[in-house]
Protein backbone atom coordinates (compact mmCIF):
# COMPACT_ATOMS: atom_id res chain seq x y z
CA UNK A 1 0.00 0.00 0.00
CA UNK A 2 1.38 3.07 -0.95
CA UNK A 3 0.94 6.13 1.62
CA UNK A 4 2.82 9.46 2.07
CA UNK A 5 2.56 11.13 5.04
CA UNK A 6 3.19 14.98 5.46
CA UNK A 7 3.80 16.58 9.05
CA UNK A 8 5.57 19.67 9.62
CA UNK A 9 2.81 22.10 9.54
CA UNK A 10 1.59 24.67 12.22
CA UNK A 11 0.91 27.93 13.50
CA UNK A 12 3.58 30.64 12.60
CA UNK A 13 3.95 34.49 12.66
CA UNK A 14 4.86 36.24 9.26
CA UNK A 15 8.51 35.88 8.70
CA UNK A 16 8.94 32.74 10.23
CA UNK A 17 9.62 29.23 9.01
CA UNK A 18 8.88 26.18 8.68
CA UNK A 19 10.04 22.80 7.41
CA UNK A 20 7.63 20.08 6.15
CA UNK A 21 8.67 16.22 5.86
CA UNK A 22 6.78 13.98 3.44
CA UNK A 23 7.56 10.33 4.13
CA UNK A 24 7.15 7.97 1.46
CA UNK A 25 5.83 4.12 2.11
CA UNK A 26 5.27 1.28 0.11
CA UNK A 27 7.31 2.88 -3.31
CA UNK A 28 11.02 3.61 -3.51
CA UNK A 29 11.17 7.82 -3.98
CA UNK A 30 14.20 7.12 -6.31
CA UNK A 31 11.58 6.17 -8.53
CA UNK A 32 10.04 9.11 -8.56
CA UNK A 33 9.50 12.82 -9.17
CA UNK A 34 7.58 14.38 -6.38
CA UNK A 35 6.06 17.75 -5.79
CA UNK A 36 4.39 19.67 -3.05
CA UNK A 37 0.83 21.38 -4.04
CA UNK A 38 -1.52 23.69 -1.35
CA UNK A 39 -5.30 24.64 -1.02
CA UNK A 40 -6.45 27.53 0.49
CA UNK A 41 -9.74 27.81 1.79
CA UNK A 42 -12.11 28.71 -1.14
CA UNK A 43 -9.40 28.67 -3.64
CA UNK A 44 -7.89 25.82 -6.28
CA UNK A 45 -5.27 23.55 -5.56
CA UNK A 46 -2.05 24.94 -6.36
CA UNK A 47 1.11 23.41 -7.77
CA UNK A 48 4.08 24.98 -5.09
CA UNK A 49 7.39 22.93 -5.95
CA UNK A 50 8.66 19.96 -8.33
CA UNK A 51 11.46 18.69 -7.00
CA UNK A 52 13.15 15.26 -10.19
CA UNK A 53 13.81 11.97 -9.35
CA UNK A 54 17.03 12.67 -9.28
CA UNK A 55 16.92 16.30 -7.10
CA UNK A 56 18.60 17.62 -9.89
CA UNK A 57 15.82 19.40 -11.12
CA UNK A 58 13.94 21.62 -9.45
CA UNK A 59 10.62 24.14 -10.25
CA UNK A 60 8.89 26.76 -8.19
CA UNK A 61 5.89 28.61 -8.52
CA UNK A 62 6.87 32.38 -8.76
CA UNK A 63 5.09 33.46 -5.46
CA UNK A 64 7.50 31.07 -3.58
CA UNK A 65 10.50 31.45 -5.26
CA UNK A 66 13.90 32.48 -3.48
CA UNK A 67 11.47 31.61 -0.05
CA UNK A 68 10.67 27.89 -0.58
CA UNK A 69 13.21 24.60 -1.04
CA UNK A 70 12.47 21.28 -2.16
CA UNK A 71 14.70 18.78 -1.67
CA UNK A 72 14.72 15.21 -0.89
CA UNK A 73 16.58 12.19 0.93
CA UNK A 74 16.25 8.95 -1.29
CA UNK A 75 18.37 7.15 1.50
CA UNK A 76 15.24 7.91 3.87
CA UNK A 77 12.47 7.86 1.50
CA UNK A 78 11.59 11.57 2.88
CA UNK A 79 11.46 14.61 1.00
CA UNK A 80 11.32 18.19 2.16
CA UNK A 81 9.80 21.43 1.95
CA UNK A 82 11.92 24.31 3.34
CA UNK A 83 9.72 27.49 3.91
CA UNK A 84 11.22 30.71 5.16
CA UNK A 85 9.91 34.51 4.95
CA UNK A 86 6.25 33.25 5.64
CA UNK A 87 3.51 35.14 4.06
CA UNK A 88 -0.21 35.08 5.45
CA UNK A 89 -1.11 34.36 2.13
CA UNK A 90 1.19 31.02 2.00
CA UNK A 91 -1.43 29.84 4.74
CA UNK A 92 -2.85 26.43 3.32
CA UNK A 93 -2.93 23.27 3.72
CA UNK A 94 0.20 21.61 2.31
CA UNK A 95 0.32 18.17 0.42
CA UNK A 96 2.90 16.54 -1.20
CA UNK A 97 2.65 13.90 -4.07
CA UNK A 98 4.55 11.95 -6.36
CA UNK A 99 4.83 10.94 -9.62
CA UNK A 100 5.96 11.49 -13.06
CA UNK A 101 7.35 15.04 -14.83
CA UNK A 102 4.73 16.48 -17.60
CA UNK A 103 6.04 19.13 -19.97
CA UNK A 104 3.08 20.04 -21.72
CA UNK A 105 0.57 19.76 -18.45
CA UNK A 106 -0.64 22.77 -16.41
CA UNK A 107 1.61 21.57 -13.17
CA UNK A 108 5.12 19.86 -14.03
CA UNK A 109 3.95 16.80 -12.03
CA UNK A 110 1.45 14.19 -13.19
CA UNK A 111 0.53 12.96 -10.01
CA UNK A 112 0.27 8.79 -9.28
CA UNK A 113 -0.40 9.20 -5.22
CA UNK A 114 -1.15 12.18 -3.03
CA UNK A 115 -0.42 12.94 1.08
CA UNK A 116 -3.34 13.91 3.04
CA UNK A 117 -1.85 17.11 3.73
CA UNK A 118 -0.67 19.02 6.53
CA UNK A 119 -2.16 22.93 7.63
CA UNK A 120 0.05 25.82 7.62
CA UNK A 121 -1.29 28.93 9.30
CA UNK A 122 0.71 31.93 8.60
CA UNK A 123 -0.12 34.79 11.37
CA UNK A 124 0.22 38.36 10.17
Amino acid sequence: QVQLVESGGGLVQAGGSLRLSCVLSGRTLNSYSMGWFRQAPGKEREFVAFNSWSGNRTSYVDSVKGRFTVTRDNAKNTAYLQMNSLKPEDTAVYSCAIGVPCYSCKDPLRVDYWGQGTQVTVSS
